[in-house]
């Protein structure tokens, strides 16, 4: 008895949407190529592309005359990248990108420690959750409250004259180098902001790397007889080491490249990320400002072949 009806127990027609995923089933390649080609052609196109561009640039000079950039081959803006002012600018950021990735690192070691290994899960969460509330807000708007904190007429000023130390902070803003009229015209302000706005993205990869070592390892460690002092130092710090420099990836490119920072707290020095915008923007000089930028690519290019050696990509 068929009326030419389909019988309910048969496989409904089969759509092109079946077609596909059938298709992309039998043929795994074909479905990782059409995955992939979208996110490689953006980071191809517009990523790298934009990199090229800006390497090419670097290659051009500007005309002292006209003022407009020439087109031709010419050494002459990383020449000018040599000069005496250019390279205090580029030793003044590494060398600060150098001392906040050190302070992030001796605070996040302690704290990412007691989150893995010394606290209940509820405390933990609250750990984690003061870690990461700072990132919700404007990144705008943190610097900017730090300069009022740090301003002459700021409650941390006010705190010092309150507890009797104001001769301890005027005798600090009196060194040649880190002081100033105030902590927030000084590069100790600006090294202050620097920790305090970098150092989640230290303390998360060291706390997951902290949470990989066995406890085990640390129980054997204690077994053998070896002191906290020496299971620190032989256990503890060399299987956390990726995490660190995991950690100081962020932390030492970013303040690499800040220019916020360095423009809202601290001196008239300026740091590469300033003199890219006062090149590009103010004066016109895209060659040279295309050469700063290369700086920073060269040096993160040798940190993170440091950093793979050192297995730090494996704890990110």
């Amino acid at each position: 008895m068929s009326n030419g009806a389909p019988h309910p127990l048969s496989d409904p027609p089969r759509t092109w949407i079946r077609r596909l995923s059938t298709l992309l089933f039998i043929r795994p390649r074909l479905m990782l190529f059409l995955l992939l080609t979208p996110p490689l052609l953006w980071l191809g196109i517009i990523y790298l592309g934009s990199l090229v561009a800006l390497l090419v640039q670097s290659f051009f000079r500007l005309d002292g005359f006209t003022g407009m950039v020439v087109r031709e081959f010419s050494l002459s803006s990383y020449l000018e990248l040599t000069s005496i002012p250019n390279l205090e600018i580029v030793f003044r950021t590494t060398v600060m990108a150098t001392a906040v990735t050190l302070t992030s690192a001796l605070l996040a070691l302690p704290l990412g420690y007691t989150m893995a290994r010394s606290t209940s899960p509820r405390l933990k969460g609250m750990l984690y959750l003061a870690v990461l509330l700072p990132l919700w807000s404007s990144y705008i708007v943190r610097v900017f409250s730090w300069k009022m904190i740090l301003a002459k007429e700021g409650i941390l000023n006010w705190l010092v004259e309150q507890v009797h130390l104001k001769w301890l902070l005027e005798a600090i803003l009196s060194l040649p180098v880190i002081g100033g009229s105030s902590l927030s015209f000084s590069y100790l302000g600006a090294f202050l902001v620097f920790v305090y706005i970098w150092l989640p993205y230290m303390i998360l990869p060291v706390n997951a790397a902290l949470e990989r070592i066995p406890q085990s390892v640390l129980d054997a460690s204690n077994d053998l007889g070896a002191r906290p002092w020496m299971t620190f130092r032989k256990v503890i710090f060399p299987l956390a080491l990726p995490g660190i420099v995991a950690g100081s990836i962020f932390t030492f490119s970013l303040t690499l490249g800040d220019y916020i920072i360095p423009g809202a707290i601290g001196n008239s020095s300026y740091f590469i990320g300033q003199a890219v915008l006062a090149h590009q923007g103010t004066a016109g000089n895209i060659p040279l400002a295309a050469a700063f930028t290369v700086v920073p690519i060269l040096i993160m290019g040798v940190y993170l072949t440091l950093a793979k050696r050192m297995g730090a990509f494996d704890a990110l």
